[in-house]
């Protein structure tokens, strides 16, 4: 379920221009189908939190898995490129229900420790399909058709409901759910906001992985026209830094074997803007050519792996009766920030590499700024209005599970 984004992503990335073609379309007409979904995947995350809350975890996917299929399904059978920017926009909203509610899954099974090690793994799947999906693209579309990449997509969520369906527990047994009617349940975002212990991970995990869309919307235009390189080899880079993102992550899992996520968290977001401003110095000067580059950009996109589920966890940590509210917000508040960033890198477009690295590290920066600002406040609130698992100076402590039994 937590593949069925980037897959819907990156899948369909190969068959823009074969859009254009067989529509008779411009590239912004066509380049809208991909702005669509990300307004969906902004929006749509902010409806599952409390409807998870509420009604348990396994309708809310039930109904947006089935949403995604049918969407596929339109989107496969578009007469026209409005129609198919229509059918995407409620594509992503039926597919944020599998990358919400599972997180909140996690979190229902896990203990704050454990479930950061278990995002981790999340990360792999998420790190994985934007190196495969592409790939599986092309090949579909040389072989069948850009359409038959939606009737693929429409299978593979297909398969994932009939797997809930079967094979997944419910983890929020209504004892635990939310009292009161939805719109009662929807305060919690509220409340989550006034929490700074709640703001200083989600806005320092969701702004440091804004970084990444600067990176993602910027570099085609930095590695290939600025710099040279051939456009089959850009591929291969990406995949690399891809790859940088998956080890971190399966090096953090590790780690937080023997290391609080907290203490991990600050370190990877004071090496995420260490490694961004020194991106930009390169940028600015040039030095070291393209390698000179390529080392920061590998560097800050592996310190990924680290803040991101370590942020998520913290985020989730205090507030389990509100789990998935509390990832619906982490994931809204990180798709708005990457909206901007990914804009800014083409508003500010001026030929050099300069504007992408730029905005980087001001979000490897900024991210470490609110995320030590806004816990550094926390810490000195009145113990009365701490939080469960603060110690005496308002530090997060998280307990390490290194047996596999609870208690151990």
């Amino acid at each position: 379920m937590t593949a069925l984004i980037p897959l819907s992503i990156d899948m369909y990335l190969p068959s823009l221009p074969a859009l254009e073609r067989a529509f008779g379309a411009s590239p912004a007409a066509v380049q809208s189908t991909l702005g669509t979904f990300f307004v969906g995947l902004a929006l749509g995350q902010a409806l599952y939190g409390p409807l998870s809350d509420r009604f348990g975890r396994k309708p809310p996917l039930y109904a947006g898995l089935a949403g995604y299929v049918v969407a596929s399904v339109g989107c496969a059978l578009a007469p026209t490129v409005g129609t198919l920017a229509g059918f995407r926009f409620l594509q992503a909203v039926g597919g944020c229900a599998g990358l919400v509610v599972p997180r909140a899954m996690v979190r229902d099974r896990f203990d704050p420790q454990a479930t950061a090690r278990v995002f981790s793994l999340l990360v792999l799947v998420m790190g994985v399909a934007p190196i495969l999906a592409p790939l599986a693209g092309g090949w579909v579309l040389t072989l069948l058709g850009w359409r038959a990449i939606f009737w693929g997509l429409a299978a593979i969520g297909l398969a994932c409901l009939a797997a809930v369906a079967v094979g997944v527990a419910e983890t929020r047994p209504p004892a635990g759910r939310a009292e009161g009617a939805l719109v009662a349940a929807l305060g919690a975002y509220g409340r989550l906001l006034a929490d700074r212990v709640f703001l200083g991970h989600a806005l320092g995990g969701g702004i440091a992985a804004a970084g990444m869309f600067a990176y993602i919307s910027g570099s085609p235009f930095v590695l290939i026209e600025v710099y040279g390189v051939p456009a089959r080899a850009y591929g291969w880079i990406f995949g690399a830094n891809a790859l940088g993102l998956i080890a971190a992550s399966q090096w953090n899992r590790r780690l937080l074997a023997v290391r609080p996520a907290p203490v991990v968290l600050a370190r990877a977001l004071a090496a995420t803007a260490l490694v961004g401003l020194v991106l930009v110095a390169v940028a600015a000067t040039g030095a070291g050519g393209l390698p000179g580059l390529l080392v920061p950009l590998f560097g800050f996109v592996a310190t990924l792996g680290f803040t991101q589920p370590n942020a998520l966890a913290g985020a989730m940590a205090h507030h389990p009766e509100r789990a998935g509210s509390a990832a619906a917000l982490y994931g809204t508040l990180q798709f708005l920030a990457a909206t901007v960033a990914g804009a800014a890198v083409g508003r500010l477009h001026d030929g050099t590499a300069v504007p992408m690295a730029a905005i980087i590290a001001g979000c490897g920066v900024l991210a470490l700024a609110l995320h030590r600002g806004l816990l550094g406040r926390a810490r000195r609130r009145p113990a009365a209005r701490r939080h469960p698992g603060q110690d005496d100076a308002g530090r997060v402590s998280y307990p390490v599970r290194c047996g596999s039994r609870p208690g151990t």
